[in-house]
């Protein structure tokens, strides 16, 4: 890759930003187990109160434990991830690409907002605890219902949608229902029911990943498949006639006492996606004038030289 750097400025990039985010990912979990992430500390806390609580519990409680040390499913994660741009920059449609993920997986390992990213987990504990504990960083669940007219999807509904913790998958009825990982599963089987894609994706509550963090905490093949999967149900939806409203088309209500960088790298993500949708449509735009003019230009010549089609 060093090699390769020379004469291209972006893999030059690559080749800097590659050892600081390895280092910063690195920092993040020394952080985590020394004690210094502050949204980690409180799962360790809430983890210990719910097990007292609801002793039957405990398999599923230790598994939210996890995620205050370097063996949570989003930690590991963002090891993944470097791991595959260090490894295999192949998997990589461009060399900008690679770096935009090198950048969302140094923004991801921020201290700060990775505490922020805890708070959904973290919450799912006080949600256990029955009213006991209190929500982290976020409005009431009754509150943001309220705010965001949306459905009650249970205990655990923060992570629904979230790749670290389930999947969605498409049954026998040609419907997508989320699938728990592992001892996650015990959410499903004990709170709640299962969750339709349909029905989440018009009527799904706050929660950090879907509102602040998926950009940072998903990997380009994950963003990929929910953008595949949010298309085929709006194309599905869009055959009958009916309208789908994506459940990444805007932010929910819910968030509270976030940190200054949560919002500020809302914002810069709100105009990158803003920014690609305008490039996606002048794209379009302008494909359809040059396939027009073409069109135009070849129905000409055929009238001119009666070639017909």
């Amino acid at each position: 890759m060093l090699l390769s750097a020379c004469g291209d400025p972006v893999k030059e990039q690559i080749s800097q930003q590659l050892p600081i985010t390895e280092q910063r990912v690195a920092q993040l979990g020394q952080a985590l187990e020394n004690g210094e992430i502050r949204n980690a500390n409180l799962i360790q806390q809430y983890a210990d109160k719910v097990l007292a609580l609801k002793p039957n519990l405990s398999p599923l409680i230790a598994e939210f434990q996890k995620d205050a040390s370097m063996q949570g499913p989003m930690y590991k994660a963002l090891l993944d991830r470097v791991n595959t741009a260090k490894e295999q920059p192949q998997m990589f449609e461009s060399s900008q690409a690679l770096y935009n993920e090198l950048l969302n997986i140094y923004q991801a390992a921020d201290p700060v907002l990775y505490s922020d990213a805890l708070s959904d987990p973290l919450n799912v504990l006080a949600d256990m605890s029955d009213g006991e504990l209190p929500r982290i960083n976020a409005l009431s669940k009754d509150q943001s219902m309220l705010a965001n007219k949306a459905q009650d999807f249970g205990v655990g509904e923060q992570l629904i949608g979230n790749p670290n913790y389930g999947q969605w998958t498409t049954g026998s009825n040609g419907m997508s229902f989320w699938a728990w990982y592992g001892m996650y599963s015990m959410m499903g089987d004990l709170f709640g029911r299962r969750t339709y894609y349909n029905d989440w994706g018009r009527s799904r509550n706050y929660s950090y990943y879907n509102d602040y963090g998926r950009t940072r905490y998903s990997s380009p093949s994950q963003l990929r498949k929910q953008t595949k999967l949010d298309n085929r149900v709006k194309k599905s939806f869009a055959s009958k006639g009916q309208k789908f409203t994506s459940p990444y088309s805007k932010n929910r209500s819910g968030s509270s006492s976030l940190s200054g960088q949560s919002k500020t790298a809302q914002t810069s993500a709100n105009r990158f996606r803003s920014n690609n949708i305008k490039k996606s449509n002048y794209a379009k735009n302008s494909s359809s004038r040059k396939n027009s003019s073409f069109r135009n230009s070849n129905t000409n010549t055929s009238r001119g030289f009666s070639r017909g089609k």
